[in-house]
């Protein structure tokens, strides 16, 4: 896994997406009617709706409006009905991109995703191929000043999350970043979150291997990953690049 750059993507896309409030509820919605659907109403027993539940409630998403997103993916209420799609696709520098999506209408999905590749110089691909480069992972973010300022020990939280189930752990930026398992994230979660408190958690897609980004490419493909994570119906995106903040700063 690569360097600061990761984390300055990730950081990026908070400060993007925590500026559109409307449009993380309409996604979160969709998400948790989706996982519903898929796994089931009881979110004990559905870890993706947990999730999804959570991170309603991170954002202040009223009960009523989980509630009913909950019931409507589990046929308890009538409502739109989403259909969980993965796209992918080659970015400029040849960077692959894997994008997860719910739509109630994927031919529109199709020429929106398609669209974009080809106005800002990717290629969408066919399916699988650029998934199998990608692996579903849980990432946990804390801060290194810990609370109040109190900075925490890099050695004693790296042995806490290993002991915990962690697959790995990487300090940068002033974060500890870690990373499990898909199927050992909320267990972890519940382990690290009885010591530390999070900045973020999440479940994510890791690539193998990053592709250094030119840096005449990456202004071209920070404005393809833009327009691809505006799309309505594209929940997250996620790419291989490892970029330069230096080259990020001169967006």
């Amino acid at each position: 896994m690569s360097g600061h750059s990761k984390w300055a993507t990730i950081r990026r896309k908070k400060e993007k997406t925590d500026a559109a409030r409307g449009k993380i509820f309409t996604k979160l919605i969709k998400e948790i009617t989706t996982a519903s659907k898929l796994g089931g109403s009881n979110e004990d027993a559905n870890p993706r709706l947990k999730v999804a539940i959570q991170k309603g409630k991170d954002s202040n998403m009223p009960l009523d409006t989980i509630n009913r997103a909950r019931l409507k993916g589990a046929g308890e209420l009538p409502g739109i009905i989403y259909e969980d799609l993965v796209y992918e696709g080659y970015g400029p520098g040849g960077v692959a991109i894997i994008l997860e999506s719910m739509t109630d209408n994927k031919v529109r999905t199709v020429a929106e995703v398609r669209f974009a590749f080809n106005k800002y110089g990717g290629n969408m691909g066919e399916s699988g191929s650029v998934a199998w480069m990608f692996h579903k992972k849980g990432m946990i973010v804390i801060d290194s000043e810990g609370v109040n300022e109190d900075p925490l020990d890099e050695d004693k939280v790296m042995e806490d999350a290993l002991e915990a189930g962690a697959e790995d752990m990487i300090s940068e930026d002033g974060k500890f970043i870690i990373y499990t398992e898909y199927k050992d994230y909320l267990s972890i979660c519940d382990i690290l979150e009885a010591k530390y408190t999070f900045e973020s958690n999440e479940l994510t897609m890791v690539a193998d291997n990053d592709i250094k980004v030119p840096s005449n490419k990456v202004e071209q493909l920070l404005k393809l990953i833009d327009a691809l994570e505006d799309l309505d119906d594209i929940d997250d995106v996620y790419s291989n690049a490892d970029i330069d903040e230096a080259d990020m700063d001169t967006e």
